[in-house]
């Protein structure tokens, strides 16, 4: 009993093509998927880098200023 597209003994069933063309779509959208978490890193860091800069400026003292800011214009009304 011979079947043309026989699978050779693969525990997936799929034939060789098959195999090499799930592979292939595999690999193209893991590389897409790769490339837009890269680009959103990126974007990420140039936004709010995580770790905070040599100078020994901090989030604590970014916060600091943001309230100093904020506290006198809703305390105004």
């Amino acid at each position: 009993m011979s079947n043309s597209g026989s699978t050779d003994g693969h525990s997936s069933g799929l034939t060789n093509e098959e195999a090499k063309e799930f592979h292939r779509l595999f690999m193209a959208s893991f590389f897409m998927f790769t490339l837009i978490a890269i680009v959103a890193h990126l974007l990420v860091w140039n936004w709010r880098p995580w770790f905070p800069p040599l100078e020994g400026a901090s989030l604590i003292h970014g916060v600091k200023v943001a309230l100093q800011e904020a506290l006198p214009i809703a305390f105004s009304v």
